[in-house]
């Protein structure tokens, strides 16, 4: 897909070019959830052998040793007095001088049958994401994360295996050095405000960027700012978390990324804070695909589908197979632009906001209308609309950015979609050799102060950000 793909010829941008459509790029989207696997049948384990000795035991007398045969029923005779007791035949052994193994309650398990050797596991889990060993969140000392099913706050797949279907994104750009980006402090989680005792107020606001299903670096930058805890619950008492939007596609875990937020937002309320979501670009993608396949539509420039553009820009076989209703409706409801402490809040840095209404009711409105309504020439001109980028950057770019400030309100636009390195325009070739990724530190502030750009690139190894609001500095 190219930028704005329907609209007049653009410049191809780097974060399609490192894609390759996969083996499985002409199977159908439709229908193509994972069969089960076949069921093997149980084992029936072999009763046990009997020894020797219990084999040829008299009738009446245990084969066990130490342990005498049941009594039988005596009856007096005629005058009263009981018969005297025949004396065992049964040798008694003190317990002490048994030895415990002598003494089995239950037959032995059949043996498992022998595995073959395998190779020494690493000191520490890894994921293998493209070409780049990246770390597992860090866990405390002692714990994990067990307060869900599966192990992991969003389902996660093993630390040691990628899932089936999985197309690593390119990670490896050279690095970039960010001369005319202004620095902008971080909020460090010691300097954050402490959440807001309960009846005094809303308590601090975060923001996170786009997460691409990388959902190991989302678990560590959630808890280094205090908003989670080592077991993936949420702990931020009355604190407010908005993302904004591209949970899935491209990174290995996607439909894990959406069962951590959906589950963080019911944590987050019942807490007095939320955890709430916009919609971006690839939810739009996501949703599409799942609905409309291979169903061809009217791009404006030739024939398009949803699932040719899904499998372009990333989209992984595996989070389809595990996207189910729920995650439909859930990406369905999400709004396009909300307006939070003076700041406006929105996925893509275009101004196509503009045409779907004056107000952020209108614009949200009108959004999920059109969902509604399930016409794919209708949803797929709001995925290409708000697949749009750049309008905040070169030139005209405050006044773009004052025309939305002006229709909706608040002082700054933050906004996710375009990754800050593309927006720096200092991406370099994808034959670099021996970098280690673009450098970001933290958000990027432009358009005269007017913009900031919260998408840190974690899909070429830059950095998932999540920050509180309003910056210092």
């Amino acid at each position: 897909m190219t930028q704005g793909a329907g609209q007049e010829p653009v410049a191809r941008t780097a974060t399609l070019r490192d894609f390759r459509v996969p083996p499985y790029a002409r199977v159908p989207v439709q229908g193509h959830a994972a069969e089960p696997p076949a069921a093997e049948p149980l084992p029936v384990p072999a009763p046990p052998e009997i020894p020797p000795a219990e084999q040829s035991a008299p009738a009446g007398q245990s084969a066990r040793a130490g342990q005498s045969a049941p009594a039988e029923r005596r009856l007096p005779d005629p005058s009263g007095q009981m018969p005297p007791v025949a004396p065992s035949p049964v040798q008694f052994v003190p317990m002490e001088a048994v030895p415990i193994e002598a003494v089995p309650i239950t037959p032995p398990a059949p043996s498992a049958p022998p595995v073959a050797p395998t190779a020494p596991m690493p000191a520490e889990p890894t994921l293998q994401l493209g070409r780049r060993m990246a770390p597992a969140y860090p866990a405390a000392t002692g714990s994990s994360i067990v307060s869900v099913a599966t192990g992991h706050p969003g389902n996660a797949f093993p630390d040691d295996e990628l899932p089936e279907g999985y197309t690593p994104t390119e990670r490896d750009l050279p690095v970039i050095q960010r001369g005319d980006t202004l620095q902008v402090p971080v909020v460090t989680p010691e300097a954050a405000a402490e959440p807001a005792p309960a009846g005094e107020g809303p308590g601090p606001l975060f923001v996170v960027g786009d997460v691409h299903g990388y959902l190991d670096e989302l678990v560590a930058a959630l808890r280094a700012q205090g908003l989670i805890d080592e077991n993936g619950s949420w702990s931020a008492g009355n604190a407010r978390l908005w993302f904004l939007g591209d949970f899935t596609d491209r990174g290995p875990d996607g439909i894990g990324v959406i069962d951590l937020v959906m589950r963080l937002s019911a944590e987050a309320a019942a807490a007095g804070g939320y955890c709430k979501a916009l919609m971006g670009n690839h939810e739009l993608l996501l949703i599409g695909a799942k609905r409309f396949g291979d169903t061809p539509v009217n791009s404006g420039a030739g024939t398009a589908t949803f699932q040719a553009a899904w499998l372009l820009n990333g989209g992984q076989k595996h989070d389809m197979d595990r996207l189910q209703d729920v995650h439909l409706q859930w990406m369905s409801r999400l709004d396009a632009v909300v307006r939070e402490d003076d700041h406006l809040l929105l996925h893509s840095d275009t101004t196509a906001y503009l045409e779907y209404g004056e107000t952020i009711e209108d614009v949200n409105d009108t959004v999920h209308e059109i969902l509604n309504r399930n016409d794919a020439d209708e949803v797929w001109d709001v995925f290409r609309k708000f697949t749009k980028r750049f309008a905040f950057r070169d030139e005209g770019g405050p006044q773009a950015v004052q025309e939305l400030l002006a229709t909706y309100g608040g002082h700054r636009i933050v906004h996710g979609h375009s990754p800050i390195p593309y927006l720096l325009g200092q991406v370099g070739t994808e034959e670099g050799e021996g970098s280690g990724g673009p450098i970001v530190d933290g958000p990027h502030v432009y358009a005269d102060g007017l913009a900031i750009a919260m998408d840190g690139g974690v899909t070429m190894a830059g950095k998932l950000l999540v920050v509180q609001l309003p910056l210092n500095g």
